[in-house]
C-alpha cells in the first residue's frame, strides 16, 4: 500500500475514533502522536495523517454543514460511523488539499469504504463526493467568505 494511502487510512481511524469516543481529532492524534513516542509497536503518525487530521479540524463545521445539506436522505446521525468519517475525510482532501488531485481523493475514500463499511458504502461515498466535486469551486469561494 501506498504511504499516502496508508496516511489516509491511518487518518480515517483517527477521525472514526474520536467520533467513537466523542472526542476531538486533535485529542485523538495527540495520544496517537503519544503512543507512537512511548511504544515501539507502534507506528509513527506521518506527516500527511497530521495534514489531513488537522485540516479536517480546520474545517469540520463546514464540512459537515455540506455534508447534510448535499446528502440525500441522510442525516449525519443516522449515517454509519465509517460512512460519516470517510465523507468527512474525503470532502476536506477534496476541497481543501490542492496537492491531491480530485479523482484521487474520490478514489482512495472509495477504497476505504470498501474495506471498513458496507456494500453500499461505496456508491454513497463516490456519489457524494463526486457531487462535491462538482461543486468545488463555489464551495470553496464560499467557504472563503
Amino acid at each position: 500500500m501506498a504511504a499516502r494511502s496508508k496516511a489516509r487510512k491511518r487518518a480515517f481511524q483517527i477521525l472514526f475514533e474520536a467520533d467513537q469516543r466523542g472526542a476531538s481529532v486533535q485529542e485523538v492524534l495527540a495520544d496517537q502522536v503519544r503512543l507512537a513516542r512511548s511504544d515501539d509497536r507502534q507506528p509513527p503518525v506521518n506527516d500527511f495523517t497530521m495534514q489531513l487530521v488537522e485540516g479536517y479540524a480546520a474545517h469540520v463545521a463546514r464540512i459537515d454543514e455540506l455534508i447534510e445539506t448535499y446528502s440525500v436522505d441522510w442525516t449525519l446521525d443516522r449515517m454509519p460511523v465509517a460512512d460519516r468519517n470517510i465523507v468527512r475525510l474525503g470532502a476536506y482532501e477534496l476541497i481543501w488539499e490542492d496537492g491531491t488531485p480530485d479523482a484521487v481523493a474520490i478514489d482512495e475514500s472509495v477504497q476505504l469504504a470498501k474495506e471498513f463499511s458496507t456494500d453500499e458504502s461505496p456508491a454513497f461515498v463516490n456519489g457524494l463526493l463526486g457531487r462535491f466535486k462538482d461543486l468545488k469551486p463555489r464551495l470553496r469561494r464560499d467557504a472563503d467568505v
